[in-house]
């Protein structure tokens, strides 16, 4: 079963929403070095009001809970051997995207190679039957057992 493309634009999507956002929530969660609590119980509800009460970090996580509820939706009509790796290597280009205009170092070239690489690789499977290329036997009916009938348990039951 191929994707359609409003799977494919819907999984692009959220590549873009979980990718693009990490670079700024990392920023906006910089003043977290700040807090200190005597408990644990009190550090965390410390962190958390700051957190959530800074509109710089609460809109990104908001945008990245949105592409997380669009990749739930979208997982109900698209093969997953075909979701994950769209999902996962577009997200680490937009990253790497997002982190180099707000001025990150990235690693330079050597970094681009890979990730480049595994999102063809990953954008290549469109085009085929969803997860063909991951499968490793022929697709089982399930009429057919994958295992054949084990023969001499016979001998082995008790008289």
């Amino acid at each position: 079963m191929a994707a359609s493309l409003g799977q494919v634009l819907a999984l692009v999507l959220v590549a873009a929403l979980w990718g693009g956002t990490q670079p700024l929530l990392k920023r906006a969660s910089a003043g977290l070095q700040r807090v200190h609590e005597p408990t644990w119980a009190r550090q965390l509800l410390q962190e958390m009001k700051t957190l959530f009460l800074n509109t710089e970090y609460l809109m990104p996580f908001l945008l990245n809970q949105c592409g997380s509820l669009l990749y739930y939706l979208t997982l109900a009509s698209t093969d997953l051997t075909l979701a994950v790796p769209i999902c996962n290597s577009l997200a680490i280009i937009f990253t790497l995207i997002v982190g180099k205009a707000l001025g990150e170092d990235i690693g330079g070239k050597p970094v681009l190679l890979p990730c480049g690489l595994q999102s063809s690789l990953a954008l290549d499977s469109l085009g085929t039957e969803a997860g063909a290329g991951f499968r490793t036997r022929p697709h089982l009916s399930p009429s057919s057992s994958p295992v054949p009938a084990p023969t001499g348990l016979a001998k082995l039951r008790p008289p």
